[in-house]
């Protein structure tokens, strides 16, 4: 399968916007794109998704393992392009760890405003300080015009072994808009189509596509991963998915319909109603804090309640904005708690006590609920510091800690037998519910309390949390 890697020197040498581009280019060739993004970053594989038309995939060695990670980036696709993350050597799990790890070869993105011959020492020294991570080409972006490019191709080709396959001009038409989470979704100003042309028009004029291409196929030949195994569909999750909810890991919902359970999107932002037969719903992340008005003002609160629901970031701010937990959600203007953690299982449906999940956080708001049974004890990877973090109760499982279900199936496995719980508890009372008023019609009136219909015995129904799992 033809892969490549696309790398920068450091966050904002324009990477996103290189792989955006060829991913959008080589798309409107007629190729299948799949496209990847290393790390926890989930505004990025939006923009991927919009671009190529498929579902962008995260690889992450902190959260997954090496053997999860190869079956991720062998999907079936005639070019897999991974969009790294940070600088290429920057990080736990970096974009060179990964393109080892994947045998890709790697195109440099360069931010080449303000230099010359100097350029060739900044590609010569990511050539040589890990030898056995490939520099296949190299991307100049903000360039001043062909001249410039003409100095710094003469550099790169002089002292380097990489191949300079073009360059993007310096224009602000070019630039993604940003939040203070990083990137503003592609879906909220419309704006992907238009983005996706003009990098098209400027890709196809400044960078040797059919070198890229060629440069892809030197990775080695692996095998096309297989899908999951499903289990037949027995059990309807509601995924909340609009401008306020968007941050998914599209193999966490993979790993769910695995299990058996069939997603239906739905818009909190809009819908005043669940999906006709949800039996769980998941929250993700997103800008709930853009929608506060809007978010309270949801009918959905009632319809929740006593339902197995999982929340992350934004889902547990929008529980707390319904009332549906406790506490008050403050917005700060910086980051709180950010990077990659260790959370040992406190108490909740779906984590129990001692048990371990590797995650990430990334938030700019806090939730303060004292007293409260947590979800979580909470251990950042780089300083150590222990903190209680999320709520946890028999039915809902809230944290500001994003998982990878990968790393943990159990949790999705869980998960679906939860909302298989409470789909065979609701059915059951439903269809008691329904025997009581036959009874009621025949009778002229209400049963007496002890009355049992003749041949059938009274079973107590188990709720929710009492449901064994292994």
């Amino acid at each position: 399968m033809s892969r490549l890697v696309v790398a920068g020197t450091h966050s904002g040498a324009g990477k996103t916007t290189v792989a955006l581009g060829l991913m959008a280019a080589l798309a409107q060739r007629g190729l299948r794109v799949q496209p990847y993004k290393i790390g926890p970053d989930y505004i990025d594989p939006i923009w991927h998704t919009a671009v190529a038309g498929t579902p962008s995939r995260n690889l992450d060695l902190w959260m997954l393992s090496k053997s999860a990670i190869r079956r991720i980036a062998s999907q079936a696709a005639d070019i897999s392009i991974i969009e790294g993350v940070m600088g290429m050597f920057d990080g736990p799990g970096s974009t060179a760890d990964m393109a080892r790890l994947l045998e890709a070869p790697v195109v440099l993105v360069v931010d080449a405003q303000g230099m010359a011959g100097s350029v060739a020492a900044i590609v010569r020294g990511f050539e040589s300080l890990d030898r056995r991570v490939p520099v296949a080409g190299v991307i100049l972006n903000r360039v001043s015009g062909e001249g410039h490019y003409r100095l710094l191709q003469e550099a790169i080709d002089k002292h380097c072994r990489a191949q300079t396959l073009g360059y993007l001009l310096k224009d602000t038409q070019l630039e993604l808009p940003e939040r203070h989470l990083g990137l503003v979704p592609a879906h909220e100003q419309n704006r992907v189509r238009d983005l996706a042309a003009r990098l098209v028009g400027h890709l196809e004029k400044t960078v040797n596509l059919d070198a890229v291409l060629k440069l892809s196929r030197q990775s080695p030949v692996c095998g096309v991963a297989r899908e999951l195994p499903a289990k037949p569909q027995r059990v309807r999750i509601a995924v909340a998915r609009d401008e306020a909810f968007c941050f998914y890991y599209e193999d966490n919902l993979a790993l769910l319909r695995a299990e058996g359970a069939e997603i239906a999107f739905f818009s909190p932002l809009n819908d005043a109603h669940l999906p006709a037969g949800t039996s769980a719903v998941y929250f993700g992340g997103g800008f709930p804090e853009l929608f506060e008005k809007q978010l309270q003002a949801s009918l959905l609160a009632t319809e929740l309640r006593g339902l197995p629901i999982y929340a992350e970031c934004g889902g547990l701010m929008f529980l707390t904005m319904i009332g549906l937990i406790p506490g008050r959600v403050t917005m700060t203007e910086r980051l709180q708690n950010f990077g990659y953690c260790e959370a040992t299982g406190v108490g909740s449906f779906l984590v129990r006590p001692g048990e371990i999940v590797r995650g990430h956080e990334f938030h700019y708001s806090t939730w303060d609920a004292e007293g409260l049974q947590p979800a979580f004890q909470v251990r950042r990877r780089r300083t150590n510091v222990e903190r209680v973090e999320g709520y946890g109760s028999p039915t809902i499982h809230a944290s500001y800690v994003h998982v990878h279900f990968l790393s943990c199936p159990w949790l999705a496995r869980r998960f679906v037998r939860a909302a298989v719980t409470f789909s065979t508890v609701k059915t059951a009372q439903e269809n008691q519910n329904g025997l009581d008023a036959s009874l009621c019609a025949g009778r002229g009136g209400l049963p007496d309390a002890d009355v049992v219909p003749r041949g059938r015995r009274r079973r107590r129904l188990r709720p929710v949390e009492e449901s064994r799992e292994t």
